[in-house]
């Protein structure tokens, strides 16, 4: 998706299009694309969404957001640290002129400091990096690998973390288990949409769903007669 940035009186607009994503495929007559494109613009005092946009379009642009969201927070900690480091006596003043929150910029910048730009995970949110913030670098990478190959959201990551130092490591448990069962990617995938569509982690839905099978393997066996 291609982005443009178009000055608008007293603010500045982002337009999304589909028009990048769809250039592998057959280009139809360059005016005719231009003036069907649908576009999503955003202001500074709101989002400007056009009547009868498709349901792909709408989801698309939400995607766009979503990454434009999560990079903001890596892009406002790493110019914070950027400041300290070289302006030790005048970033403050680069902080009020620009209007921005120093404790909110501050966050940002602890975490920015923690993860070194080839540490970050694309495929992870600034939030997950920032549940990690606080452990050394090889629990850090331990985590960061096991919530990018679990596909974990924030919430899922942070119950993991907790239940593990609390001794009762089920997300811990669950992803043992699978390595011993050596399940595909695919199945993972799968055990994770059941359990997110059941209101549980996934822990709590392997150990459930486990003893609901084994307790009926067993009231079946019991109703067998017994072999002469």
């Amino acid at each position: 998706m291609t982005n443009h940035v178009e000055d608008c009186k007293d603010s500045r607009t982002l337009m999304f299009d589909r028009a990048a994503e769809e250039a592998p495929r057959t280009r139809r007559a360059a005016d005719g694309a231009e003036s069907r494109r649908e576009q999503v613009l955003t202001t500074k005092v709101g989002l400007h969404i056009p009547k009868g946009l498709a349901f792909e379009e709408w989801e698309r642009a939400g995607r766009q957001l979503s990454g434009l969201l999560n990079s903001s927070s890596w892009w406002l900690g790493d110019w914070l640290v950027y400041g300290k480091d070289h302006y030790a006596d005048r970033y403050e003043r680069g902080i009020r002129a620009a209007g921005l929150q120093y404790q909110t910029l501050r966050n940002y910048a602890w975490v920015s400091r923690r993860f070194a730009l080839p540490r970050r995970r694309s495929v992870l949110s600034f939030q997950h990096h920032a549940e990690l913030a606080s452990l050394c670098v090889d629990e850090q990478e331990t985590w960061l690998d096991r919530a990018e190959r679990m596909k974990w959201s924030t919430k899922q990551l942070r119950n993991a973390i907790r239940a593990q130092r609390e001794g009762t490591p089920q997300e811990a448990d669950a992803v043992a288990a699978t390595r011993r069962l050596a399940v595909p990617d695919n199945r993972l995938q799968w055990w994770h949409k059941a359990a997110a569509q059941a209101g549980t982690e996934l822990g709590e839905w392997v150990m459930a769903t486990l003893d609901a099978a084994a307790e009926q393997v067993l009231k079946e066996a019991d109703r067998r007669p017994p072999l002469a």
